[in-house]
């Protein structure tokens, strides 16, 4: 329903002409970007296989010609920042009228970064911006390991998990380490858990992506 409401509104916003496609999920939104058609991705934070801030990192490393809006209920500043930093080219509130989510679209398509003033007034993290850059340099196989890392398995549960050997996971964090710039697994740990969501309010998990060509 929500995500029914959503594709209304930027119907509405950028005009009834406007191809718009929805998923429901991460893995369906990168199917429908897998299509090549997509010109600007709208995405909820919690949807089902986002992993807080790891598939927004995902796909800015997959597509980085194709904008993405975080379309959220957390209206917290700091995530908010914390989501421009991480690359996305928008955040807009669900709480703001039809007129505010076209102004913030419009401006995302003309190459701009639109976000709440409140969020727009905060310092930028150069740490942050780094962290970021160097995690979507991670292949989806390495990025998934870290966070399979951060969830506290072994090499021997990773492997059982991706369905790969343990020499192979081995090889995979040596990579990461060496991107991320770190010397350990608990420094690489550190660097994932920049990728969880926090701060205050609520992101409902119901609004998944919506994909407009």
């Amino acid at each position: 329903m929500m995500r029914r409401a959503l594709a209304e509104a930027v119907a509405t916003a950028l005009g009834a002409g406007t191809a718009i496609s929805e998923a429901g999920s991460f893995a369906e939104a990168e199917k429908a970007l897998s299509r090549g058609s997509v010109k600007l991705l709208l995405l909820d934070l919690s949807m089902p296989g986002m992993n807080g801030f790891a598939g927004l990192v995902s796909l800015r490393a997959a597509y980085p010609d194709v904008p993405i809006v975080i379309v959220s209920a957390n209206e917290e500043p700091g995530l908010i920042r914390r989501a421009i930093e991480f690359g996305a080219a928008g955040y807009v509130p669900k709480s703001v009228p039809v007129a505010t989510i076209g102004e913030a679209l419009r401006a995302v398509l003309a190459g701009d970064i639109w976000a709440p003033a409140a969020a727009s007034e905060l310092p930028f993290h150069d740490d942050t911006a780094q962290i970021a850059a160097r995690l979507a340099e991670l292949t989806p196989q390495q990025l998934r390991v870290l966070l399979l890392l951060a969830a506290g398995k072994h090499n021997k549960q990773i492997a059982f998990e991706m369905d790969i050997t343990e020499a192979t996971v081995k090889f995979h964090l040596s990579q990461i380490f060496r991107k991320l710039a770190v010397q350990s697994r608990t420094q690489a740990v550190i660097v994932a858990q920049r990728l969880q969501l926090s701060g205050g309010g609520t992101v409902l998990p119901e609004t998944a992506a919506s994909a407009g060509v």
